[in-house]
């Protein structure tokens, strides 16, 4: 008996051996495979792990959807948005010449952003990664990625239209492109650093991307006074040789004992030649000269004294005036300063700084407000004039959505971008992508496009970009922002409470998607994940009521202005739009109306008081995102105006950020971007209009009137009359 239990417990000993040797190798190769992936994870410095595929073996040989799939949809309509408005904002934004000189059709434009995408992921897995690519699984999402923007139940951003799939990311490698706002910090410990917060905004902004920026730089630098014999510098004909001029010249002031730089601007084109990859036309180097002279200007009269909060604001906003001039760029600011800052909150009284009236409505100008502070000041300059808007930078910092416990997940949030949709540290940008709940039947359907919506915003964060600090930042937190439109639409025709459950229930289905999505593709979980943009031409293609915001009248007239020889103008004509000379513009640019039904029972926004325009965004911030809301609150100054200080006092728990609108009436004027209608005119507006006036593409155009297209596509949007960030390019403010 005892020669058996000991054989019987020698053989135990060797099983739980072998075991244990099973374990220690099994550890050990997830070990090693744990540091492959991460080592293999490390974000690329560059973009050449994509371009070096795709200049050898050509894009198309990477991913291209079923050919038999997408023949389906050649018979379908597109649901463009309130009478064709929708498809005419497409046609004129987003629609891009092909090679054959004729536009893209929706389809096509679908096609391209869905193959851009995963040709993204396929490069990344198989050659960043090492890992295997499964066509098969990627086909299936990629076509059901097609058929939710397609029907508009997602869609990209409008930089995320107009870029992706295209020579923007394929040749150039511009990551920077595909986001849409970003904010930078003017704290630093070398001048150095100062002057690169200054020269990441002008880069930025020239490739579309709105830029907020605070004042902590006041009175730790000094200006000085150039030396002589100036050094001269030829500006090269690039981006990179425009922001490398202001690099220069901010080094000559800020840096002591530096020369005066002399500028050659010989090497930059003239105006009006186009502009091949990014659309439009030249503007020449006016702009820039216009620039270094007020700049020289500022920091003349400053010489001698600390850096202050106004001439930081002047150098961001002279900047943004340069980017935006001749109409050829667009971009977006915001202003942060400290709530006590009399400087700060007087930079907008141009009876104080009249110097200021040329450049000051480059940016929205507001304070970082702490809870718990008197409101009294702040409230009455609102009441004014619309501003400061507010930021509680405790709040962004400390939570996610607002319904939760603190997190402290964004500790290192430092500001936000023009739109206030999302908290950012400093150099960091941010990729938005928009849903439209009110194009979904059940939630079951809303989770499932929440996916696919995840999905471009995460493999945008795949896409490098040239700043090395805004790597190592995007890398880390890999933050990005599903945003919901046609709230005011939802809530009409279903119920608040209905909302509530489905974005809560949503909210959870969509971290549990991005735990899956990181995983596959080795990189870090998003810090946060949603958001509340404030839309603009976007929510026009889908037909939904912008963000959290309520539409001015449930029934309107939308005009927008169009290159007086854009190519579909005559089928417009024929078809029954109206159709005049721009006013003030006549011998180049025309405006078309658009009669607006926005639904029923929609309440324009005068109909709804300042405290439910507040409750709806709270709610929001609330139950869906974790990031921001981005809120303009309108009110009437003589019924609502007094009661600023209490509302801010109420929802100052609740809320991470808040502008306001004074609603003025100062009259009809010509051709008004809105204009509220009857329900009686509505109807005769819109019997003026054939039912097949919207079509699915547009007719063939000559080689000049490609060239011609292609110049106007980016200088004819809405000028001034959309303060959103969410287009092509985001567009600097309205108010002055």
């Amino acid at each position: 008996i005892n020669a058996e239990y000991m054989g019987n417990v020698r053989t135990s000993v060797r099983v739980l051996d072998s075991m244990e040797a099973v374990k220690r190798t099994s550890q050990e190769i997830c070990k090693d495979t744990k540091r492959r992936r991460m080592a293999s994870a490390v974000p690329p410095s560059t973009m050449d792990w994509l371009l070096q595929p795709i200049e050898k073996n050509g894009f198309e040989s990477l991913f291209s959807l079923d050919s038999a799939f997408v023949a389906t949809y050649s018979s379908r309509s597109p649901p463009f948005g309130f009478n064709g408005l929708g498809y005419l904002v497409y046609v004129r934004t987003y629609s891009r010449v092909k090679a054959d000189g004729t536009n893209e059709n929706w389809t096509e434009t679908v096609q391209r952003v869905v193959e851009g995408v995963f040709e993204v992921q396929k490069v990344y897995v198989t050659n960043v990664l090492k890992e295997p690519w499964d066509e098969q699984k990627a086909q299936q999402a990629a076509q059901d990625m097609f058929e939710r923007m397609f029907t508009m139940k997602f869609l990209p951003p409008g930089r995320g239209l107009w870029a992706m799939g295209t020579d923007i990311i394929r040749k150039k490698g511009l990551g920077a492109a595909l986001n849409n706002c970003a904010f930078v910090s003017t704290s630093f410990k070398t001048i150095p650093e100062l002057i690169s917060s200054f020269t990441f905004l002008m880069d930025a902004a020239m490739l579309g991307v709105g830029v907020g920026f605070d004042t902590d730089a006041a009175g730790q630098a000094s200006v000085t006074t150039p030396t002589e014999p100036p050094v001269k510098f030829v500006v090269p004909d690039t981006r990179e040789g425009w922001v490398e001029s202001l690099r220069l010249q901010l080094e000559s002031y800020l840096v002591p004992g530096m020369s005066r730089v002399e500028m050659d601007y010989t090497s930059i084109r003239p105006a009006g030649m186009v502009l091949k990859t990014f659309g439009g036309t030249s503007s020449g180097h006016a702009p820039l000269e216009a620039m270094h002279v007020a700049l020289a200007k500022c920091f003349a009269a400053n010489a001698g004294k600390p850096l202050s909060v106004t001439t930081i604001v002047d150098v961001m906003n002279l900047i943004g005036k340069c980017v935006v001039a001749g109409n050829v760029r667009r971009t977006a600011e915001i202003a942060f300063g400290q709530a006590d800052s009399q400087e700060f909150l007087d930079l907008k009284n141009y009876d104080l700084n009249p110097h200021r009236m040329e450049y000051g409505w480059t940016s929205n100008n507001s304070i970082f407000a702490t809870v718990g502070m008197d409101y009294s000041d702040a409230a009455k300059r609102i009441q004014a004039n619309g501003e400061p808007g507010l930021a509680w930078l405790d709040n962004m910092q400390k939570y996610s959505r607002m319904c939760d416990p603190a997190d402290d997940k964004d500790k290192k949030v430092k500001g936000g971008n023009p739109c206030l949709e999302q908290s950012l540290e400093s150099h960091e940008l941010c990729c938005l992508v928009e849903t439209f709940p009110n194009h979904h039947e059940t939630p079951e359907d809303f989770k499932a496009t929440l996916k696919m919506a995840l999905l471009y915003a995460k493999t945008v964060t795949l896409i490098s970009v040239h700043w090395p600090q805004t790597r190592e930042v995007m890398a880390r937190n890999r933050r990005i922002g599903c945003s919901v439109s046609g709230i005011a639409q939802f809530v009409t025709a279903r119920g608040l409470d209905t909302l509530k459950v489905w974005l809560d229930e949503s909210y959870q289905h969509l971290r549990a998607c991005d735990a899956a999505v990181s995983n596959w593709l080795n990189i870090p979980e998003s810090i946060k994940l949603t958001s509340v943009k404030p839309s603009g031409t976007i929510s026009l293609l889908a037909g939904a009521t912008p963000g959290v915001h309520y539409p001015e009248s449930r029934f309107y007239i939308r005009r927008i202005r169009m290159a007086k020889d854009f190519g579909l103008l005559p089928s417009l004509r024929v078809q029954g739009y109206k159709i005049e000379p721009c006013f003030g513009s006549e011998e180049t640019t025309v405006v078309l109306e658009v009669p607006v039904d926005v639904g029923p029972g929609i309440r324009g926004v005068k109909d709804v008081s300042m405290w439910e325009q507040m409750s709806l965004a709270s709610f929001m911030q609330c139950y869906w995102a974790d990031n921001q809301v981005s809120a303009t609150v309108s009110f009437d100054p003589a019924t609502e105006g007094s009661q600023i200080q209490q509302v801010l006092d109420h929802f100052q728990y609740k809320m991470k950020g808040v502008s306001f609108l004074p609603r003025h009436d100062f009259g009809a004027f010509p051709q008004m971007p809105y204009e509220a209608i009857t329900e009686d005119q509505y109807r005769k507006e819109l019997s003026r209009i054939k039912p097949t006036a919207v079509n699915t593409g547009l007719p063939s155009r000559t080689a000049s009137e490609v060239v011609m297209a292609t110049g106007q596509q980016d200088n004819t949007d809405y000028k001034m009359e959309d303060a959103f960030c969410d287009g092509d390019k985001c567009t600097m403010p309205t108010r002055k």
